[in-house]
This record gives structure tokens, sequence and C-alpha cells, in this order.
């Protein structure tokens, strides 16, 4: 019995990983934004990706902080084939973030907080050949935001009076590139 389970699982193990592609984002990483991920078979037409993306820039012009840490794990749906043609998929991801709000530009206001995302992705993966695939994907959603208001210009603590946490929900685009997938 115990050969029939340690066969069974060698098998199984070795089909999951013939269907296992890592991943990076070639776009994020023009900007010195890494987005690295993994995506794996787990139905018919399904698969699991997971992926993680972080800015580590104090700012870009020395004003504006923008550091964060995103970890996103999806469940998508192929309508033509796994790892070839369109895609759509759900996701709910977390995020860590220091960084200053689009409304806030002209301040000297930040955030330093967390928050989560739920959310959808549409794309279209372009089969290079066997091992390499390129998958173009655009997507956002829901975004709750729990943080901190504080001062970029060395003014001590907060510019909102809070008790706890301030919250800020939106609606936005947050997902987007190419990513280079290579099949172990």
């Amino acid at each position: 019995m115990k050969k029939i389970l340690a066969v069974a699982v060698l098998l199984l193990a070795s089909q999951l990983q013939s269907q296992t592609f890592v991943k990076f984002n070639g776009a994020t990483a023009l900007l010195l934004v890494p987005n690295i991920g993994i995506e794996t078979s787990i139905g018919e037409k399904t698969t699991f990706s997971a992926d993680v993306m972080a800015s580590f820039w104090e700012s870009f012009d020395g004003k504006h902080p923008i550091k964060f840490v995103t970890f996103t794990p999806e469940i998508r749906y192929h309508f033509k084939e796994k790892y070839n043609g369109f895609y759509a998929g759900a996701h709910i991801g977390a995020d860590r973030y220091q960084l200053q709000k689009w409304n806030y530009w002209d301040s000297n206001h930040y955030e330093d907080g967390f928050g989560y995302r739920i959310g959808a992705t549409v794309g279209y993966n372009l089969k290079l050949n066997d091992k390499f695939v390129l998958d173009f994907f655009v997507g956002g959603g829901w975004h709750q935001g729990f943080y901190h208001g504080k001062y970029n210009d060395g003014t001590p603590g907060r510019y909102e009076k809070t008790v706890n946490w301030n919250k800020s929900g939106e609606w936005l685009p947050y997902r987007g590139g190419v990513m280079i997938s290579y099949k172990l």
C-alpha cells in the first residue's frame, strides 16, 4: 500500500511540475519594481496564480514616498486552453505601503498603512514555444486601506486626527504588465 501511495504522489508531483510556470513582469521591471510569480494547473481550463510585487523606492523625486509590497493569489479561467489565449481571473490580495495618494501629490502628506484588494484580471497568453509564454494582463477592483496619515517633510505626528486607523476605499486599476513565463 505504501508503494502505491508513493508512486501516486510521485506521478501527481511530476504532472503538476510539468504544468507550472515561474514568471516575472517585464513592464514593471523597467521601473525597477520587481513583480514575480508562479502559476500552476488546477483543472482542465483553470490555473492558480500567485505573485508578489514590491517597490523599494523611498521616492522618485526625494519628496513623495512610493514603497509598497503586494501579494495577489488568483484563480484563472482560460477560455481556449491553459496558457494559450484569453483568460479571466478573480483574486483577493493584501498589501503594505508607504505612499502618497494621487490627490495629495501637491502636499507634504503621505499614508503609512496596509490594505486588501478584491478584484478581477483579464489577460491574453501568447505561447512562444513549449517553455515560454507571454502573459499580457490588466486588473483592478476594490481596495480597502487602513493607514496613518503622516508628513513627509519631517513634521512630527499625523496630519489626520483619527484615533486608530484612517480608512479609505476606492475602485482602482492596480495590476498590469507583461509577465514573461517559463515552464518548469
